[in-house]
């Protein structure tokens, strides 16, 4: 029976990873994931830190879509994988590998989740997650400062060179694929309970998409 892998877009410190963490606790009896699409930025090892600062996380070809696509249909045939694990401090890979098994529910979150066709065909419901910018601004400066060592400056300069940019060009657009849009982020209780309930009753019924 194959899985039901669910796509969660939208623009940084939207609110991707709460509502994706919310529907795997809204999922009852059946088994389910999260794959993030950050863990799939390509190797930058080979370059000196001072070069990774300057790489453009945020456009399309920072990701390593082959390997996440090999990996997602590993996962669809039953067969568990050996996800990257990145670094936001060192801007790359770490050398170890996180073992996932496979799930009756895979939930696939991040920027562009929507905006690659491959990764959007592979997908059973696609979701964009839908913030106002000022919020999700604040929210990613709390996050970098806090957890990922960034300095407030720092922060600044990639959000306006980089970030909003890339959003504007890429991730706004991948809206219009998605199925249902989000607005407020975790915070829409209703919106996550419908999409959950909807979930349940399908996986109830057929047991799989």
């Amino acid at each position: 029976m194959l899985p039901l892998i669910i796509g969660i877009a939208g623009g940084t410190g939207c609110g991707k990873t709460t509502v994706a963490k919310k529907i795997v606790l809204g999922i009852k009896g059946k088994k389910a994931i999260i794959i993030p699409q950050d863990a799939y930025y390509k190797d930058l090892s080979h370059l000196a830190l001072k070069e990774r600062k300057k790489f453009n996380f945020d456009h399309p070809a920072a990701f390593d879509n082959e390997l996440l696509l090999n990996h997602l249909n590993n996962l669809i045939q039953g067969k568990p994988i050996s996800m990257p694990v990145y670094s936001f401090q060192d801007y790359t890979r770490k050398k170890e590998v996180k073992k996932v098994k496979p799930a009756d529910v895979i939930i696939l979150e991040g920027i562009l989740v929507l905006e690659e066709e491959s990764i959007r065909e592979m997908l059973n419901i696609k979701i964009y997650v839908d913030t106002d910018s000022d919020e999700r601004f604040i929210r990613r400066l709390i996050r970098d400062t806090r957890e990922r060592g960034r300095s407030l400056s720092s922060v600044v300069e990639q959000y306006l060179n980089r970030v909003k940019p890339m959003f504007l060009q890429f991730v706004e657009p991948s809206k219009r694929y998605a199925d249902i849009i989000i607005p407020q982020g975790g915070l829409n209780r209703v919106a996550i309970d419908i999409i959950t309930s909807t979930i349940n009753a399908r996986l109830n019924q057929f047991g799989v998409f």
